[in-house]
């Protein structure tokens, strides 16, 4: 590596190590603010549920919120499916997620908490952000993000709630974990 090369290297290095160290209080802090489930079915969302903790953690707020949304769709689709609702309104039409949230609740198979956490964050701007209309740059993106993923954290943890009893892992609700033919559950690990 030629000397020029190395030295950009060495200031790079530098520059990201005290940005690190000066934003890792900020950084620990909203991490523990989130109080996420640490345990989730191993399901599709799974990855991304977790590197939307890591983004906001991490400040970046504008793709907090956009992961999100599309988490908060994900478990939705998985509760529609487990729970065989049917998706078509019409035959000309899709219920809207909004309408498959309320169909949950009424049908008690999610809480009101739950269900009012799902639409909170179907109602922050998804349509806006996804579309990039110009309102977003008038978003608190930091609150948006913060409430989003506290919502992300009610829902997941009504959803993937367990007990332990010594080594014994028992879903409260194990229709929406997959169980393999020996009897063993694929989980998604969340832990410090």
């Amino acid at each position: 590596m030629d000397t020029s090369k190395t030295l950009r290297r060495h200031r790079i290095k530098e520059q990201i190590e005290m940005q690190c160290l000066g934003f890792i209080e900020n950084k620990i802090d909203r991490y523990l603010e989130i109080e996420h489930q640490e345990i989730i079915g191993d399901h599709y969302f799974a990855k991304a549920s977790i590197e939307c903790i890591y983004l906001y953690r991490d400040g970046y707020y504008i793709g907090t919120v956009m992961m999100s949304h599309a988490i908060n769709e994900g478990i939705i689709k998985l509760l529609v499916e487990r729970n065989n609702i049917q998706i078509q309104k019409n035959p000309d039409s899709k219920k809207t997620l909004e309408e498959l949230i309320e169909e949950l609740q009424n049908k008690k198979l999610i809480s009101s908490k739950c269900a009012t956490a799902s639409k909170a964050i179907w109602g922050s701007y998804r349509a806006d952000i996804h579309h990039m209309n110009s309102i977003i740059k008038k978003i608190d993106f930091p609150k948006v993000a913060q409430h989003n993923i506290k919502h992300l954290s009610t829902i997941e943890k009504e959803i993937f709630s367990f007990q332990t009893l010594g080594r014994k892992f028992t879903p409260d609700q194990p229709k929406y974990w997959d169980t393999n033919p020996d009897g063993t559950i694929n989980v998604y690990l969340r832990l410090e």
